[in-house]
């Protein structure tokens, strides 16, 4: 009832269907269009999480070549359709109560115990220009639904970049080197990075490598959504 008195108050349009909004959890996303949202069930691989094309390939040949510095990547589903559209409207539409909601999905991953929660960092500039860092809200929700605690400073941005969609696969990790630096003590700590959107998987590779280098004990990721790799 109070869901839909607040509908009625603050009406608003599926930016999916451009039905009406019935649903002041997921706003402005409608009920039907945010059951659309399906947690990826398909075969993939172990570490790194990209979608595989045979459920026999547990370990992807590039992970199988060099290991990664995390543990393994979780995500709950494939960065298209509904999904899609929450996350831009999070990111750059500043519609920080879906934050909940997506947290949520996230909180449903097999997620193993951590000591803390370390959100992948948006330098100073990209900060004070966007007002708050999507992954830091996720991880602000993902850490009241399982009382691992929030570490928002630990990891910085200290070099500012070009947006990761802006350059090619191989030199995105080029692109982020050496960009961020831990600023709290990490040492025999089990964390986990959480990001949005793995594409790559260049970011949450560099962020988890100088957190091992300071001398936490393991880094899982978490994050809401993975590209399909380009064949």
């Amino acid at each position: 009832m109070f869901s839909n008195l607040l509908n009625i108050l603050f009406p608003s349009r599926c930016p999916v269907c451009d039905n009406n909004s019935d649903s002041y959890a997921h706003n402005p996303i409608c009920l039907s269009c945010w059951g659309e949202i399906r947690k990826y069930e398909g075969p993939s691989c172990g570490i790194c999480g990209t979608p595989t094309v045979s459920l026999h390939t547990t370990t992807c040949r590039q992970c199988m070549e060099a290991r990664p510095p995390y543990a393994r990547i979780l995500y709950y589903g494939i960065y298209e359709g509904v999904l899609k559209e929450s996350i831009h409207l999070l990111k750059f539409n500043s519609c920080k109560r879906l934050a909940k909601p997506l947290g949520s999905l996230m909180s449903g991953l097999p997620l193993e115990k951590s000591d803390g929660i370390a959100p992948v960092p948006l330098h100073i500039r990209r900060l004070q220009q966007r007002g708050f860092n999507q992954t830091a809200v996720l991880g602000l929700h993902l850490s009241r639904e399982s009382g691992v605690p929030l570490m928002p400073d630990v990891l910085r941005k200290v070099r500012e970049t070009p947006p990761q969609t802006d350059v090619t696969g191989k030199e995105r990790l080029k692109n982020i080197k050496n960009a961020f630096s831990v600023s709290g003590d990490v040492k025999g700590l089990s964390l986990l990075l959480v990001d949005d959107v793995i594409t790559t998987g260049s970011t949450v590779m560099e962020c988890s490598r100088v957190l091992m280098k300071a001398g936490a004990k393991s880094v899982t990721v978490a994050a809401l959504a993975r590209s399909m790799p380009r064949l």
